[in-house]
């Protein structure tokens, strides 16, 4: 629908200033809202102190956002088409800010949750209003550089999102994480407010209030359901398999009413195309790992390396780099190749900088740490570049930010699933992981009963206890994670087969296309 609110295109605009003003603000805030699905990985061992939050309550502090992010993605393009692109914009920007700043000065997890929430719903359709702009503000002979900019700097804003939040953590504190965005959302909403020409609104157009109402209803209850799994039994718990009743119910009604109402809010015309729904399900198994190995790499090496969470930060970077590295030589490489074998690339790049991370412990050394990250940045260019190549080769332009929109919606939700499912896994592997170790410990093991260990880790002394307790502990956790990057691997395989589902697109005499690079 946002296809159908068409803005001021380049035409419009008097000078090369206001174009470059205009485009700088929106995609000022679009890094900001990419940044801050990752910026808060590195934090969150000190925003768990601060907050008084568990291990796995405070993993809602990304998951509240992507959620709530995810649901207000599908409305876009009506929200565009009914106030005018300028408008949300504005209310997006300020509101993203404004909830920046509240998130923090929050005081308790309670009030990170509510803000965090609150900052995701504004910067939703932040993404998808970049990309809308930024296709009307060049002719289509330059619009496949200026997307491909574009299109870098919101895939690395995700990845260099620790390494900023881990600076500004040590040389401050984790509120200055949120500080950040302040300034720059001011910028950003001036430029957009005074330089931005407004579009046609439509004040006929009517909300498909049952389609997101039963969306939001499942992703809730899915969400809910990952979150509040591992301390609640899972499903010998009531309330789980309520939370996956529910979930698994507004799913459906939401496939049901897209394909059956009148003028559902996501035109049924977008899975039409084989490519674009073969790109949609490449991109939800992407967002599985996306996200989930930001969020667990931070405590690794903070807890377990003993790395300071400026070198943490540091040690992520090479992966935006390996990504922009990659990117800059993809759209290109499309255009001469055939897409597909790009993606394969991509995809067993991919795998096996995860299948080595399996591999790893605590003493790896630095160098192979960057350059195993530095691979994986790699894959994940190889992989986005052609992949939004191939899903809007065909779609028709009047879908496209629709078909935006949609992309991102199944981006966050992979995100989110990625890491609830990542943090249980893990949870669940350290506790099975001790039990074991601890079987061990008995008076007939005689590695616990001669020399220095006899004293240091006596079970039947306090102290011994704790010594002991601690070392099964460390190396409970260095199992676990093993466990966890291997069950990435796993979940990741299943991309080289949604890959061979995609038809070969013809790309030639298509330049423009390459506009469609997406978040």
């Amino acid at each position: 629908m946002a296809g159908r609110a068409l803005g001021a295109s380049y035409e419009a605009y008097e000078s090369k200033f206001e174009l470059t003003i205009v485009m700088l603000c929106s995609m000022a805030g679009t890094l900001m809202q990419a940044l801050d699905s990752t910026i808060a990985n590195v934090a969150l061992p000190y925003m768990q102190g601060s907050l008084q939050a568990s291990r796995d309550q405070i993993t809602w502090v990304l998951t509240s956002y992507i959620v709530a992010s995810a649901i207000m993605t599908a409305p876009v393009g009506w929200l565009a088409s009914r106030f005018g692109r300028k408008n949300l914009a504005v209310v997006c920007i300020g509101g993203f800010t404004v909830t920046s700043m509240m998130c923090g000065a929050a005081q308790n997890l309670e009030q990170m949750i509510l803000f965090r929430i609150l900052q995701g719903v504004f910067g939703a359709a932040l993404s998808p209003l970049s990309q809308s702009i930024m296709l009307d503000l060049y002719p289509p002979q330059k619009r496949g550089s200026v997307m491909a900019i574009w299109g870098m700097g919101v895939m690395v804003g995700p990845i260099l999102g620790p390494t900023l939040g881990g600076y500004l953590t040590d040389v401050y504190n984790w509120r200055w994480v949120f500080y950040i965005n302040v300034p720059f959302g001011i910028a950003a909403v001036s430029g957009i407010w005074l330089f931005l020409r407004d579009t046609h609104q439509d004040q006929s157009m009517r909300f498909d209030w049952t389609g997101f109402a039963v969306l939001g209803i499942g992703l809730g209850g899915l969400q809910l359901m990952l979150d509040r799994g591992t301390s609640q039994d899972w499903f010998g718990s009531t309330e789980i398999i309520a939370e996956l009743v529910v979930g698994v119910l507004g799913f459906y009604l939401f496939i049901v009413h897209m394909f059956t109402a009148e003028r559902p809010f996501i035109p049924r015309a977008v899975f039409a195309d084989r490519n674009f729904v073969s790109s949609l399900f490449l991109m939800f198994a992407l967002g599985l790992v996306m996200l989930a190995s930001s969020a667990l790499l931070p405590p690794y090496l903070q807890n377990l390396g003993g790395y300071s969470v400026t070198d943490t930060g540091l040690l992520l970077a090479p992966r935006g780099v390996g990504t922009m590295f990659a990117m800059m030589f993809a759209g290109r490489l499309a255009y001469r190749f055939d897409p597909r074998y790009l993606m394969t690339a991509g995809v067993l790049l991919l795998l096996w900088s995860i299948w080595e991370m399996s591999n790893w412990t605590p003493e790896v050394a630095a160098s192979w740490l960057i350059f195993t990250t530095f691979v994986q940045g790699i894959g994940m260019g190889f992989i986005f570049v052609p992949m939004n190549l191939v899903a809007f080769a065909t779609l028709p332009p009047i879908l496209r930010t629709d078909g935006s929109a949609l992309i991102n919606l199944i981006r966050n939700v992979g995100m989110a699933v990625g890491v609830s499912i990542t943090t249980t896994v893990l949870a669940s592997s350290i506790q099975t992981a001790h039990a074991q170790l601890a079987e061990h410990v008995t008076p007939f093991n005689r590695a616990l009963t001669v020399n220095a260990p006899s004293m240091m880790w006596n079970p039947q002394l306090p102290f011994g206890l704790q010594q002991l307790n601690g070392v099964i502990e460390y190396n409970a956790q260095l199992i676990a994670y093993a466990n966890d990057f291997l069950f990435m691997f796993f979940i990741s395989a299943p991309a080289l087969l949604v890959i061979l589902l995609m038809k070969k697109p013809s790309l030639s005499g298509q330049p423009q296309q390459v506009a469609a690079v997406s978040e």
